[in-house]
């Protein structure tokens, strides 16, 4: 064990590309300060910019946001898995697929508007940032689940809040 508590053993010399490709999002888990934010604005910035393009009835919106939730969660176990063992630490800041996914989550049945994509943004940031119980104890699951289940769970409670801002305004 290394001086850093975060620190699991020396980084590996070898990388895997599919889930360093997954894990950090295609880069976006590499820019810097704040990777875990610019995931999710890279999240929204997806949906937006699909929502737009295809203009799906809100229902298909909302189905096809889940199902790229659901996918992007499924993937991104084990590509945290993988990144996290290679990167030598036990949640690395440069993987950002959970930020994607529990953001993905937190847009479910959100009006495609940017009103509504920056709430929703900040609420699953927030609740990313503060994880409030029980989402804290979602990250000491092993590895990879542990590093996305923590976000999917502050999506959901993004959803569950922007869905009440929703209704009351």
């Amino acid at each position: 064990m290394a001086n850093s508590k975060n620190q699991l053993h020396p980084p590996a010399e070898k990388k895997t590309l599919w889930a360093w490709l997954v894990g950090t999002f295609f880069g976006a888990g590499l820019l810097k300060p704040g990777p875990g934010t610019y995931g999710s604005i890279a999240a929204v910035l997806l949906w937006y910019a699909a929502a737009h393009i295809l203009h799906p009835a809100p229902a298909a919106l909302a189905i096809g946001t889940a199902i790229a939730a659901i996918i992007a969660t499924l993937i991104g176990i084990p590509a945290a898995t993988i990144v996290a063992r290679e990167s030598g630490r036990e949640d690395p800041g440069h993987v950002v697929i959970d930020e994607v996914a529990g953001q993905l989550i937190a847009l479910i049945a959100i009006p495609a508007d940017w009103r509504h994509a920056a709430l929703s943004l900040l609420l699953f940031r927030l609740f990313d940032i503060f994880k409030p119980p029980p989402i804290r104890r979602l990250e000491r699951l092993p590895a990879g689940t542990g590093i996305m289940l923590d976000d999917v769970a502050a999506g959901l409670f993004a959803l569950l809040f922007a869905q009440l801002a929703h209704i009351w305004f």
